[in-house]
């Protein structure tokens, strides 16, 4: 299994499971890293041809991960280097796979869930949603575009569209756990936007469900099936840490927040309602399926 940008949160939670699974690792890094027993290590730059195109060949699996943060600031600057990671380092592989003479059989690359409009009123899923609006949305769009528009015989494509990921050496809980033991764990905002989440171990799982199933393909939503809004998620988040109150946060408070930190208020307040209808309906069952048994399991 390789995986582009794998040195991550995402990547090291899929490299922990699929070890175990027993798969050996190769891991596409701009940085340099020492291997493990079964992880090795690739210098790669995600935006030219290198010695690194030969660890594709014969892959079982490509697994692309690559593309900055979303968590800063939307600078010209820092929207540039969101757009670029994800499409110049889609594109390389695109043109790297096209070289080889045994390409990896599976490649999945990351998308957003975020791709959907702000949707309080009802659920988006991969048939009937409704595409969103603006800069987020466009990175993602361009994003799938990128991976879809060339298309090899040999290579099964299927795009992963990745609510927020909760584990428990990473992703966005921490920082909301931390909130609730502070007494900041209110709403924030109206509370009426829904979060949609999936536990890590559910995204390997998804990776592995797509893996085995060979007819898999196209575009998937990876998100639980329950997806709750904000003011329920921070309720039952400080329920578990049995801390009765909250301070609420309004929209200006976060947007001060927000430029504090270094950050994007969308983060937070923007409405994800998604849901997983295709992986329900192809016979994935999830084994986090409600946000009490996700944060009971990562607490």
């Amino acid at each position: 299994m390789v995986i582009a940008g794998g040195t991550g949160f995402l990547g090291k939670s899929l490299s922990t499971y699929f070890v175990e699974q027993g798969y050996k690792i190769i891991i596409l890094s701009r940085t340099h890293h020492l291997d493990t027993a079964n992880i090795q290590y690739v210098k790669w730059d995600a935006e030219n041809l290198g010695s690194w195109t030969t660890a594709l060949e014969k892959a079982s699996v490509l697994i692309n991960l690559n593309g900055k943060s979303v968590d800063c600031r939307y600078t010209p600057e820092n929207k540039q280097k969101i757009y670029d990671t994800r499409i110049n380092a889609t594109h390389i592989l695109q043109k790297a796979c096209k070289q080889l003479k045994h390409p990896p059989a599976l490649w999945i690359n990351a998308a957003s869930a975020t791709i959907y409009r702000h949707a309080t009123d009802r659920a988006m899923d991969e048939q009937t949603g409704e595409l969103g609006t603006g800069f987020s949305v466009d990175v993602c769009k361009k994003w799938e575009q990128s991976f879809f528009q060339e298309q090899h015989p040999k290579i099964r494509k299927v795009a992963l569209r990745i609510a927020i990921v909760f584990g428990k050496k990473g992703g966005a809980l921490a920082p909301l756990k931390q909130l609730v033991k502070k007494g900041l764990g209110g709403k924030q905002g109206s509370g009426m936007q829904y979060v949609s989440w999936l536990h890590e171990k559910d995204l390997a799982r998804i990776i592995d469900f797509v893996i085995q199933h060979k007819d898999t393909a196209g575009v998937y939503n990876a998100a639980a099936p329950t997806p709750v809004q904000n003011i329920s998620f921070m309720k039952k988040l400080r329920k578990l840490y049995r801390i009765p109150f909250g301070l609420a946060l309004p929209t200006f408070a976060l947007k001060i927040g927000a430029w504090l930190i270094q950050t994007e208020t969308e983060l937070i307040l923007k409405s994800r309602r998604v849901v997983p209808t295709r992986l329900l309906k192809e016979g994935f069952r999830f084994e986090y399926p409600t946000i009490e048994e996700t944060l009971y399991s990562l607490k």
